[in-house]
């Protein structure tokens, strides 16, 4: 028998709330302004840079290119740190003043899961101060209670789609992957999880839109859109039973073609 499912384990930016694009983009081009740089990151090519996992890594990658960026590798780390400590803070303070809504979809299946006896995890290689800024308000102060499991960069030094994250989630709610899904909205996401062996819900965000999913159980355009599968009828939104026929079917099918 498929074992039955028996947790959500979350990823954060895009999948719980648009936050690259409104959140951290903006930060970013706060930190640069904030240290007197003429750098700013435009809406495109913060896509282009979302290819590298992690803040501190993009601002590698992105002065790496830069002619008018320290050229001494260690200057170079020194700036990115320290535009990386700042963003943080600017995000924390965008987060307080204008709250991102959290996608539509995400609180009400993170409630059915809830309702049905699941337990909720996250799985992010954001920090955790950056976790609390955006959840704090839609959830309120005691928002980590709703989580039995929550995994930051500070745990998970290794980035997406390393499936560290996942496995260390896996371990801190003592669960073999086939007991959980992820939600996730990127390939890097995809891949972390799968990495891991967790089968994967794709809810396409607003910077890959146009994600195959590739390897992911199913995708989606959000959780409160149509969502289609092989072998299972389509449904108006993601919904636990749905989710849980759908994850039952796909551990039958895996294990036949074994």
């Amino acid at each position: 028998m498929a074992a039955a499912l028996q947790a959500l384990i979350w990823d954060v930016d895009g999948t719980i709330a648009e936050t690259e694009r409104d959140g951290h983009r903006v930060a970013f081009n706060e930190a640069f302004a904030a240290m007197g740089l003429p750098w700013r990151w435009s809406v495109e090519h913060y896509r282009e840079l979302l290819a590298t996992s992690g803040g501190l890594e993009r601002l590698l990658r992105d002065l790496a290119a830069r002619d008018d960026a320290p050229r001494i590798a260690t200057e170079r780390l020194a700036l990115a740190r320290e535009l990386h400590r700042r963003k943080n803070a600017s995000y924390a303070a965008l987060m307080a003043r204008s709250a991102i809504a959290l996608r539509p979809g995400v609180l009400r299946l993170m409630q059915e899961g809830q309702e049905a006896g699941a337990r909720l995890a996250i799985a992010t290689t954001t920090g955790r101060a950056n976790v609390e800024a955006l959840l704090v308000r839609p959830l309120g102060a005691g928002w980590s209670e709703r989580f039995a499991a929550i995994v930051c960069a500070e745990e998970a030094p290794l980035k997406k789609p390393h499936p560290q994250v996942y496995q260390m989630a896996l371990q801190r709610l003592v669960l073999r992957p086939d007991e959980a899904v992820a939600i996730e909205d990127s390939p890097q996401g995809i891949a972390s999880a799968r990495g891991a062996g967790i089968e994967v819900l794709l809810a396409r965000s607003a910077y890959f839109a146009d994600c195959r999913g590739d390897g992911a159980l199913a995708v989606c355009a959000g959780l409160d859109a149509t969502v289609s599968a092989r072998g299972i009828p389509d449904a108006a939104q993601v919904h636990w039973p749905w989710l849980c026929e759908l994850h039952q079917r796909t551990l039958r099918a895996r294990r036949r073609a074994v």
